[in-house]
């Protein structure tokens, strides 16, 4: 079974010219972690993507696919 995409973070670190290594240090969070969440392995808690849209300037709604076509 495919995973579902949930988050779009990976597109999030592009768009804003950041690395998942540049996050991982930024959260203090193992590089692996956030490789995880680029690819939708796992997903981050709440607090989490509220503090990587701080990080990148961008609202938390922009780090989430949409469940509306």
């Amino acid at each position: 079974m495919e995973s579902q995409k949930i988050n779009r973070i990976k597109v999030a670190l592009v768009e804003n010219g950041k690395t998942g290594k540049w996050l991982a240090e930024q959260l203090g969070k193992n590089e692996a972690t956030v490789s995880r969440w680029c690819s939708n392995k796992m997903q981050p808690s709440l607090e989490t993507l509220v503090r990587i849209s701080e990080l990148l300037d961008i609202d938390v709604k922009d780090l989430l696919v949409s469940s509306k076509a």
